[in-house]
């Protein structure tokens, strides 16, 4: 296991899937553990989500898979993303991993789900564990391996 994912990995480990909500586009962001009101503002005035201990946003493709199949993803029609979403809130995470030469993220949840994110465009796999907490900063891949950026100001 790379060093630069293990304090991420032992930051969300038992954190429940408190918030699962769909980002720009296809993008998909779990909010993990304790929820934080957020204090900025849309367009509208209304207050925007509220964000986790720790966030991991991956911004396309990414898959949602059961025991023995998968059940959606980025592909899906759009209209199925919301009942996929449900079945993952509330599972706690039991593992975070990654695969592939160009490192892809994988994450185990105690009621039998697993979200993977898949690049099948040019460039780097999109995808970013965000930590609010210890470790602070954000994972992400940046030139095929994993690189820890500090917290924006």
């Amino acid at each position: 296991m790379s060093s630069s994912l293990q304090p991420f990995r032992h930051a969300v480990l038992g954190k429940e899937v408190a918030l699962v909500w769909r980002g720009h586009g296809s993008a998909i962001l779990l909010e993990l553990g304790e929820l934080t009101p957020s204090n900025k503002r849309r367009r509208d005035g209304s207050l925007a989500r509220p964000y986790g201990e720790v966030s991991l946003m991956i911004e396309w493709s990414w898959r949602i898979e059961g025991p023995r199949s998968i059940l959606g993803g980025s592909w899906s029609s759009e209209r199925k993303w919301p009942e996929l979403f449900k079945r993952l809130t509330g599972g706690r995470v039991t593992d975070v991993s990654t695969f592939g030469v160009l490192p892809e993220v994988l994450v185990s949840l105690s009621n039998g789900y697993r979200v993977a994110s898949f690049m099948t465009a040019e460039g780097q796999p999109e995808w970013a564990l965000i930590s609010r907490r210890n470790p602070k900063g954000t994972l992400r891949v940046s030139r095929g391996k994993l690189s820890i950026e500090p917290p924006s100001a």
